[in-house]
């Protein structure tokens, strides 16, 4: 996703001093939303870089749920069909391309519940810079063991339209719990939390239904983790987090204010994901102004 990057460059400096040493001072106005940055994770450790230029527009992540080494990342607008597997050190171990499909602006991925339960990889084809596109994207497909093409037989797809007409967004959730999946807007002053019909792989098409709306905007990335108890979203300057209660779905525990945890400015900051035990986070830039990407890890105290 292209973005202004004079207004990136102008956000960032003014994001660097304000959050200098994780002691951000807060306006009045904002306090009650974004809270100060959350001592529970610690700042972000460099892991690797990724060199390879076909990963220079990396603008999803996931960790797996069955092999919690692999790390799934993929390109948006123009790339490849393809899942890309690092180590969560960063290291490529190979891909998973899925036969039959383009990437028109695929923009996050998360790994869940699908049929029967088994363990499933979803791919958001939802990005839309000029609000354009009439349909957008939902794939999944069965999580493999081996690291080979996907047959298109074996990918499920489902139409989706926004209330009200096309709308830009980059992040994608998926409840483990419940199965339930999520995708939060991008360029309203408030984004707002859009739920898929349950049926909605099963009959081929569906109409989102529109929940409530953040105090944020420009969300890009989002991720839950594997026992459903923490939630991520982030834009291009921050990172919300939320605790969920046992008997809360997702969507409540999103109405609560977030906290905010510690980021490492990153160029073009669009992917954010757990690690497999949610005791850390992962967070991966595009290149931008010459910039190799780099994996941090934000682990927990």
């Amino acid at each position: 996703m292209k973005i202004n990057l004079l207004y990136i460059s102008v956000a960032l400096a003014f994001f660097t001093l304000s959050c200098a040493e994780g002691n951000t001072q807060v306006s009045q106005k904002n306090a009650s939303v974004i809270q100060k940055i959350d001592s529970v994770f610690l700042a972000g450790i460099p892991q690797n870089k990724l060199a390879n230029p076909v990963l220079e527009e990396v603008s999803g992540l996931v960790v797996s749920h069955r092999y919690p080494n692999r790390l799934y990342v993929h390109t948006d607008s123009g790339g490849e069909a393809a899942v890309f597997v690092l180590d969560t050190l960063g290291n490529e171990l190979g891909k998973l391309e899925l036969s039959g499909l383009s990437n028109r602006d695929w923009e996050d991925i998360a790994v869940g519940p699908g049929p029967n339960g088994s363990s499933y990889i979803y791919v958001a084809e939802i990005g839309d810079n000029e609000a354009r596109y009439d349909q957008i994207y939902l794939y999944r497909f069965a999580e493999p063991e081996l690291l080979q093409a996907i047959p298109s037989a074996a990918i499920d797809r489902v139409s989706l339209q926004f209330p009200g007409g096309p709308k830009d967004a980059e992040s994608f959730l998926v409840d483990p719990i419940s199965g339930e999946l999520y995708l939060v807007s991008k360029r309203e002053a408030k984004n707002t939390l859009y739920r898929v019909p349950a049926d909605g792989f099963e009959k081929g098409n569906a109409l989102l239904e529109k929940l409530h709306s953040f105090d944020f905007t420009s969300s890009v990335a989002a991720d839950v983790s594997r026992d459903g108890s923490q939630i991520l979203i982030k834009n291009y300057l921050q990172v919300f987090y939320w605790t969920r209660q046992a008997n809360q779905s997702l969507s409540e525990a999103l109405q609560a204010p977030p906290q905010r945890l510690p980021y490492v400015p990153e160029p073009q900051g669009e992917a954010i994901g757990f690690n497999c035990k949610g005791d850390a986070y992962f967070t991966l830039s595009e290149k931008r102004n010459g910039i190799i990407p780099t994996l941090y890890r934000y682990p927990k105290k």
